[in-house]
This record gives C-alpha cells, structure tokens and sequence, in this order.
C-alpha cells in the first residue's frame, strides 16, 4: 500500500488494533470499540478480518526454499531463563563454494510482542536471500514457544519477566557472534518490541555490535546513549505519533555522542508499515524502502 492508497479501514481503527497486540486492551475490549467503526458497510467482524495477520498472504521466502538451510538452535541463556530456543537461517550458497562454510555476518531478528511469528522468520529467510546469516530467537521458550496464535502469545508474552527476555536476546546475540561459521560481525534487527530491544543490544554489546536497525521500537534512554558503538539506522512511520514525536530526541542525544546514526520517516506509513502480513498496517513503498535501506546499512557496516 502506498501512501496515496485509501484504507479500508480508518488510522483510528489500526491504532486501536496496535492497543490491542500490545496487550493495553483486552480482546473484548478491542471487539466493543470496534463496533463504533461499522459504518459504510465496515462491521466488527469485517474489520477484524482486515486487521488480524495473515501469515500465507506475507510470506515471501517458503520455509522449504532450496535456496536456504533453516533449522531450529536451542542455546543456554543462564542469565535468562536457562535457555533460548530460535531460527537459524544461512544461504546455501555460502557453503557450496568452498569445503568449509563461508563466514558471513550475523543479524539477530527479533520479533514484535507475540513471539517468534512466522512473519518474523519469514524476515530472517529473506536476510539469508541477501546473503547473511540470521538468528531469530522466541522469548516464548520457557513458556512453550509462540503458540500459533498472537492474542495468546501476548499474554505469554506479559507474564514473562522482561530483564529475563532481554538476557535471553543477549545470549543469542553473543553466541550468533561467537560461531565459527560467524565473521565475527553481528547486526540487530526488529519491530515494535523487538526494535526497542534493537535500540537496547546497542548498548548492552557496545563494540560487539556493528549495527541495528529498529523498526518502529522505543530509543534507548537518552543517558545509555554514550554506550553505543553500533551504527544505527531508525525506521519509523510517519503517522505513528508517539515514537515519531520522541525521535528528535533520541536523534540530538547520539548526535551529541557521536554514534553513526540515520533515519526514515516514512509518509503516510502506520506503526507496523513493514509487516505485510497485516495489510491494512502494511505500506509498499515504506517497506520496500526500508528493506533496501536496512541490507546496504547491514552490507556497510557488517562486512570486512
């Protein structure tokens, strides 16, 4: 969707859908005040349907594409919950030019607040098509894993203890960097949730990481800003106010440390303009932008 193209539903109905996702209202809630956008035809129930993800319809890369070797890595996390369980995807091609595997960069994918969503590894499949290596974890580990479904994952999600989550993304990120088949060059990437956790391995991993690019997700606390080495990229769309508001901010605080920074504010573009399997929030031109933007970020700074 382009930023000329008419929604379906109103902004006001998508925000109300991210209140839902992000666990500020209940399902029920969000069915009530759904009721007051049925106008011109627009029910409850066709809104719900416009809104909620569809998995099939986003998928770009199929899980089964010979193209890339995917397969699932349970890590130790003793900082966290124990361990971790993600998604770990290479190109082929990487490892059929030489008796050994190349070493390419590592990019840590992580996802928004419902765990690892089969969007979120769809992501990391098309990072491996763009030749790197990609981890995705699911901070759901503990808890049984990403339930097949975002409203459950989201209470799963809340009940966590969320210094544990983010000791759990640590971990996968040092051991995606500490691989033999690893350049040893790590980058960060998410949405929502997972691109506040981008803004946060920033300053955890300091010289450990090269690079994040964080799509739509809170800035780190502007007196951590000094603690990060990596070279930031930030993606936001135009009409999501709250963040978009706080990026000056962020902006003028790593300007004054002096981190390799950048950003897009992409117009027309909602909270959540990149994942395509939730059409109504998905932006074409915002997205594709922001794809190529995030690859040469990554090529730049993650590559000897």
């Amino acid at each position: 969707m382009s930023s000329k193209e008419k929604r379906t539903v109103p902004v006001e109905a998508i925000e109300l859908y991210n209140d839902y996702v992000h666990g500020e209202i209940s399902r029920r809630t969000f069915l009530s005040r759904a009721k007051q956008f049925a106008v011109a035809g627009l029910t409850a129930g066709t809104l719900v349907e416009a809104l909620m993800p569809n998995y099939a319809l986003g998928q770009q890369i199929a899980r089964d594409d010979e193209r890339i070797s995917a397969s699932y890595v349970t890590l130790p996390s003793p900082q966290g919950h124990g361990y971790i369980r993600g998604y770990l995807v290479r190109p082929n091609s990487a490892d059929t030019r030489s008796a050994e595997p190349s070493k390419l960069p590592g990019i840590i994918v992580v996802h928004e607040n419902r765990g690892l969503n089969p969007h979120t590894e769809d992501v990391a499949r098309r990072l491996a098509m763009a030749n790197f290596m990609a981890f995705a974890p699911d901070v759901l580990t503990s808890v049984g894993g990403y339930p097949g479904d975002d409203y459950q994952g989201g209470r799963l999600f809340s009940e966590l203890d969320a210094d544990k989550r983010f000791e759990d993304i640590v971990a996968s990120a040092l051991w995606l960097k500490g691989r033999d088949d690893c350049n040893g060059k790590i980058g960060a990437t998410g949405f929502c949730y997972g691109g506040g956790v981008s803004n946060q391995l920033a300053v955890r991993l300091g010289d450990d990481l090269a690079a994040a690019v964080p799509f739509y997700g809170a800035a780190a606390p502007e007196a951590d800003v000094a603690k990060i080495k990596a070279a930031i990229l930030v993606q936001h769309g135009e009409l999501d106010t709250r963040l978009v508001q706080a990026w000056p901010a962020y902006e003028a605080a790593m300007t004054a440390a002096g981190v390799t920074h950048d950003s897009d504010i992409h117009p027309g573009a909602v909270h959540g303009f990149f994942n395509d399997a939730t059409p109504e929030r998905y932006n074409e031109a915002a997205a594709t932008l922001a794809w190529t933007r995030m690859v040469d970020w990554f090529n730049t700074y993650t590559r000897s």
